[in-house]
């Protein structure tokens, strides 16, 4: 009888499945069986493989961690770990659903927790008890806020995370497969491209200006009339953006049309 733990990794970004690898590659009991990049291709994996547990990215293309979910039959469901960048209404949940949870950045300390537990749960799972949790887990999230209240970051002078309340953000700009969060004198460097962070705010809130660059709307002292219809976006700490042309229809929601 094998009695090894099956494991697909489904998340969008390769730096993230290679330390799940990683740390993995330690522990003898555990198996990997399949990778995803994609929601999508999650589905397809973990049909096919039939996985004892799943490393299950919150945020991914496709299709999000819960809608895979919601894909599977119930037959097939395995033991869930999700994993994802945010502090968000979805913690509570996953702790009284989910099998666990691994805030990104994780260290080996908080993995080997989680693998404790997984073990636990593998020597007397319940596969109906598995059903009945990630229903209740699905249906809390349908009824929970939609958008990011904190952003969990790495503190800058310390080898520590902090939890960012959204509210205190005055702009944030994207710098490939980062994002500088900025509050007040602070700067946060967050693992997340703009487009991502986007998805978790209120668009009633923030504001998409460039490409490069989101902005509390509350924070917003100034609009100035700028070159080929665009405008300069100043800020009530003193920083200058441009809002471009490409992306003014975005602010229709929160501004009257600008003549």
């Amino acid at each position: 009888m094998n009695s090894r733990i099956r494991v697909v990794i489904a998340d969008d970004e390769n730096p993230a499945r290679r330390k799940i690898l990683r740390f993995l590659a330690t522990e003898p009991d555990f198996e990997i069986c399949g990778e995803a990049a994609s929601g999508l291709e999650a589905i397809k994996v973990i049909e096919a493989k039939h996985p004892d547990l799943v490393f299950l990215d919150v945020q991914m293309p496709g299709a999000d961690g819960f809608e895979v979910i919601r894909a599977l039959k119930p037959e097939l469901m395995p033991q869930v770990v999700f994993v994802t960048a945010y502090d968000s209404f979805a913690l509570k949940a996953f702790e009284v659903h989910a099998l666990d949870y691994l805030l990104k950045p994780f260290d080996r300390a908080r993995f080997r927790k989680v693998l404790d537990r997984a073990r636990q749960e593998a020597a007397h799972r319940q596969s109906s008890d598995l059903e009945v949790r990630l229903g209740k887990l699905l249906e809390e999230l349908r009824n929970s806020p939609k958008f990011a209240e904190r952003i969990m970051v790495r503190a800058s002078d310390r080898d520590t995370n902090v939890l960012v309340p959204v509210e205190k953000i005055d702009w944030i700009e994207g710098a490939r497969n980062y994002v500088n969060i900025h509050t007040g004198p602070d700067t946060f460097v967050l693992r997340s491209t703009i487009d991502g962070i986007c998805d978790k705010l209120d668009p009633s809130k923030f504001l998409r200006v460039n490409r490069s660059s989101v902005v509390k709307v509350d924070r917003i002292k100034e609009l100035q009339p700028w070159f080929h219809g665009e405008y300069r976006v100043l800020l009530s700490n003193g920083v200058e953006l441009t809002w471009s042309r490409r992306y003014l229809d975005r602010g229709s929601d929160v501004f009257l049309k600008l003549g």
